[in-house]
């Protein structure tokens, strides 16, 4: 027992020992440990003392921020008052420049009113003492007058019988001196002309003198006569001819610049600004070139007829016509020939004389030829304007190599069959159509708005829209028109920007002018239709 404790007892201390070591060797980690806890606890004092510093760096920041943004405020609103400060005072000294010209006009007003009623003062004045002393002139004018004329009457009276006697010697003396002048002067006669019927030789030669003095005269008027036709048919413009572009002298002298560039200016191309359809262009491209080539190989002309509505293209076709060709053109109307009258006949020969003389070739663009070329069997037709188509029809009778007849008419069916008998080609000139609408639109809107907007040189300027749009959709609302209407709407938009305040063509300017001139077309053609075939015009297809 004892043994066993004893035993025991080493066992414990031998126990007690390791336990002692165990517990220094864990002391010694758990003093590391604690050092290591004390590092780690001393580095996140330091990593929360830099925490606490970047956090209190970052509300200084802040707070830096925020003073600056209230600074920024401050000076915006500051900025802003001043602003409205000096926008305030611009107004109180805008308005009180404004009452001090107010006030210096209501002084002016006040001023030139005392004026003029300073001078319509003076003026009455004036005009009163005028009237005093042109009462007092014409008063004693009266007196004076009166008081000559009293004189006078008295003299008279007391000097009548001398006066009677005067005049009686006057008259006795003035018979007897004309007794005397026709004594003598039938005494001169008689003793002369007795000499002269006794004098064979100088009654041959009176006689002789007397005769050729009168072939002379004769002579000289006839010689004059027929010199003057002749420098009116190769000089001179016939009274039947209203536009021609052939050059006189006398327009030569006048204009000798124009002239010049008319004499060296090139050909232009026949449909230059014309629009017509597709089919009808071809057709009179084709008759350009052959009338070009008829003028290179001096041939003879073709007689056209162009007909259709009024304003479809039928003069400006003919003169690009005759410009292409190399020609001149010169138009005459058919309604000028009849009120011509008897004169009518020698007024036809001498447009076909002076057309004869063009020496590059004339094209004669009778308008409204259906005005005096009608069917002579009628009665309507006067004999004087029987003879001028009798005259027409015996000049056109054959192929020229001088002119080149082109007639225009809205009624063809009323021609006379002779004149039928002389057309060589009938070309109908119809309405155009949307797409040729659009190209005319187009054109006049280039022409008369656009290009004198973007010059610059009109008061005219032109709203920002699509125009391209714009022509298309008036194209389409104005159906039915010819391109002289069209023209003519282009020229109203124009007019339209000029009558406006700033000169500014605008879309609504544009659509409310269209829609008038639609209306007016419609009306038009209603006065049109209720005519009917006595109207003398030919309803448009």
């Amino acid at each position: 027992m004892d043994l066993w404790r004893e035993g025991h007892q080493i066992g414990s201390g031998m126990k007690v020992d390791e336990e002692s070591w165990d517990v220094a060797s864990h002391a010694k980690e758990a003093l590391s440990l604690a050092q290591l806890q004390e590092q780690t606890l001393q580095l996140e004092q330091q990593a929360k003392v830099k925490e606490y510093e970047a956090a209190v760096e970052q509300l200084k920041n802040e707070q830096i921020r925020v003073q600056a943004e209230e600074r920024r405020k401050t000076l915006s609103e500051e900025t802003r008052q001043h602003q409205a400060r000096a926008q305030y005072q611009d107004q109180l000294a805008r308005q009180r420049y404004d009452d001090q010209l107010k006030q210096q006009q209501l002084v002016n007003e006040e001023n030139l009113r005392k004026q003029e009623e300073s001078v319509q003062k003076q003026e009455a004045m004036r005009r009163a003492t005028v009237e005093r002393e042109m009462e007092l002139r014409h008063k004693s004018e009266i007196l004076r007058v009166e008081a000559e004329a009293r004189a006078r009457a008295q003299a008279e009276r007391e000097n009548a019988d001398i006066i009677r006697e005067q005049i009686r010697l006057t008259a006795a003396e003035q018979r007897q001196t004309i007794l005397e002048s026709i004594r003598t002067a039938g005494a001169l006669f008689g003793e002369g002309f007795r000499a002269f019927v006794t004098d064979w030789d100088k009654v041959t030669a009176t006689v002789a003198g007397l005769t050729l003095l009168a072939v002379g005269v004769y002579s000289a008027k006839n010689a004059t006569a027929v010199a003057g036709r002749f420098i009116e048919a190769r000089l001179g413009k016939p009274s039947l001819v209203r536009e021609t572009s052939r050059i006189t002298v006398l327009e030569a002298l006048r204009h000798p610049v124009q002239v010049s560039r008319r004499l060296l200016s090139r050909p232009q191309d026949a449909l230059e600004g014309v629009v017509l359809s597709p089919s009808l262009e071809a057709r009179v491209r084709d008759i350009a070139i052959a009338t070009r080539n008829t003028k290179r190989n001096q041939s003879l002309y073709r007689n056209i007829l162009m007909y259709g509505p009024p304003g479809t293209g039928k003069t400006l076709f003919a003169k690009k016509l005759a410009l292409h060709s190399g020609m001149d053109y010169a138009i005459m109307t058919g309604g000028d020939v009849a009120p011509m009258g008897r004169e009518g006949v020698t007024a036809m020969h001498k447009v076909f004389d002076w057309a004869s003389t063009s020496r590059r070739g004339l094209l004669l663009f009778v308008d409204e030829a259906d005005a005096f070329l009608r069917k002579r069997a009628t009665e309507k037709i006067s004999e004087d304007l029987r003879a001028t188509l009798n005259a027409f029809l015996h000049r056109t009778g054959q192929h020229s190599s001088k002119f080149m007849l082109v007639l225009a008419s809205n009624q063809p069916e009323q021609f006379d069959w002779a004149i039928n008998d002389r057309i060589d080609e009938m070309v109908c000139f119809d309405l155009p159509q949307q797409e040729e609408r659009e190209r005319l639109v187009r054109l006049y809107f280039d022409k008369h708005v656009l290009k004198p907007a973007t010059e610059g040189k009109q008061r005219l300027r032109l709203a920002q829209f699509d125009y391209g749009k714009k022509c298309s959709e008036i194209a389409r609302l104005t159906e039915g028109m010819s391109g002289r209407e069209i023209a003519q709407l282009a020229v109203a938009w124009q007019a339209m920007a000029y009558a406006s305040e700033d000169g500014v063509l605008t879309e609504a300017m544009m659509d409310t002018r269209v829609q008038d001139t639609v209306q007016q077309h419609r009306q038009k053609m209603r006065w049109l239709q209720a005519e009917g075939p006595q109207g003398g015009q030919r309803l448009p297809s």
